[in-house]
């Protein structure tokens, strides 16, 4: 059995895709047996899981397009280290760790063997200028570096100076492959899904709206599922044409994790019209979990994820008449639907929690070999 401390830079209030990495490895690394503590930004009384502790208010910060919520300070800075100390970690995994918050304090703290997973494929941002003198001493103090993609991959080889194994996110495969479609979907006249931050530009809303509103008018029966965070009602202001469909457009809001699993279980074609900002793709593997056929813009890190267009239907990059036609064309063809979900369901497997906690293991291995334990000194 190993200690592990895990950082998570980004506030578990906020549903995001190294969010929920770090608490599906946690959790799976806990059902091998092994004793996990994660530090994570938030308040005393946030933290829902009893591996979590939260290490203070967490502030929003724009980051690779996005708000990510953070600590970073003196106050943060204490937490993590008395955090360290009463851990005793055997190894210390710190994610994002070029980021101003608790994973790169983490770093400038340890006195071990640490290994850094990194999930964007960045090479310049307003957050690693600001950390520009610290940046060259946390890579120094990291004994192993995780990418999650081949993008973030060729980042750390091209313009941070070193190499890293290239272990994908993962996804509980079993969890979405045995929820429940919520009621009355996807009905007989199909459903599109799509979750995420809809008001965000880089997930590509608009490109759904503007292909579902020309589908629609063509197809009296079909329906549009949404989930995620944001102001519905700015939704039909700035886009008029969709209104008189509006009651074809179902907005679940932001959704629990149970909830999100029966979403994708509910549609027939998950839409991911992303512009761009992704170095993995996360949703598309929950998708291909939950047995939905996915349609995604042609970026490199979607097209890693479906096989090339193998596992899932790809579209350039925001071209709505295209997205128009790859899903009518898959409306009307359901054995091409179900092909691809067979694939996905294939593809899908070497991305499952227990294959890929096993990859991370390896690499725990190989650091505590090279480095030791992580030793910290009591903080007052």
């Amino acid at each position: 059995m190993l200690r592990i401390g895990i950082v998570c830079p980004y506030s578990f209030d906020v549903p995001g895709g190294v969010q929920n990495h770090v608490r599906d490895l946690a959790e799976t690394l806990i059902s091998l047996g092994h004793d996990v503590s994660v530090l994570a930004p938030g308040d005393d009384e946030s933290a829902e899981q009893p591996y979590v502790v939260p290490a203070g208010r967490a502030v929003p910060v724009p980051y690779n397009g996005s708000v990510a919520r953070v600590s970073f300070g003196l106050i943060s800075a204490t937490r993590v280290r008395r955090w360290m100390a009463a851990g005793r970690f055997d190894v210390l995994h710190v994610h994002e760790p070029l980021t101003p918050s608790l994973s790169m304090l983490a770093v400038l703290s340890a006195r071990g063997p640490v290994v850094a997973t990194f999930h964007t494929a960045m090479t310049r941002s307003r957050a690693l200028a600001a950390a520009q003198g610290l940046l060259q001493l946390v890579l120094e103090k990291i004994t192993g570096r995780i990418a999650v993609s081949e993008l973030a991959r060729k980042v750390q080889v091209e313009h941070l100076g070193g190499s890293a194994w290239e272990i994908p996110n993962g996804v509980q495969v079993s969890r979405y492959r045995a929820a429940s479609p919520l009621p009355g979907f996807p009905g007989d006249g199909g459903t599109l899904g799509f979750l995420g931050r809809f008001t965000e530009p880089r997930k590509g809303f608009p490109l759904l709206l503007t292909a579902f509103a020309t589908l629609a008018a063509r197809r009296p029966g079909l329906r549009l599922l949404v989930a995620g965070p944001g102001d519905v009602d700015e939704i039909f202001t700035d886009f008029p044409d969709i209104a008189a469909f509006k009651d074809r457009i179902v907005f679940l809001g932001k959704v629990s994790e149970e909830d999100k699993a029966r979403m994708l279980r509910s549609v027939d074609l998950y839409i991911a019209p992303n512009t761009g900002g992704e170095s993995f793709g996360m949703i598309l593997t929950e998708a291909m979990s939950a047995g939905a056929t996915v349609v995604a813009s042609d970026l490199d890190a979607f097209r890693r994820v479906l096989d090339g267009g193998r596992a899932g239907a790809l579209f350039p990059v925001g071209d709505a008449a295209a997205l128009t036609a790859t899903v009518a064309g898959l409306l009307d063809d359901p054995a091409r639907r179900a092909a691809l979900a067979d694939r996905a369901a294939s593809v899908v497997a070497a991305y499952d929690w227990p294959v890929v906690a096993d990859r991370v293991l390896e690499v725990y291995s190989t650091v505590i070999e090279v480095a030791g334990a992580v030793v910290e000194e009591p903080v007052p």
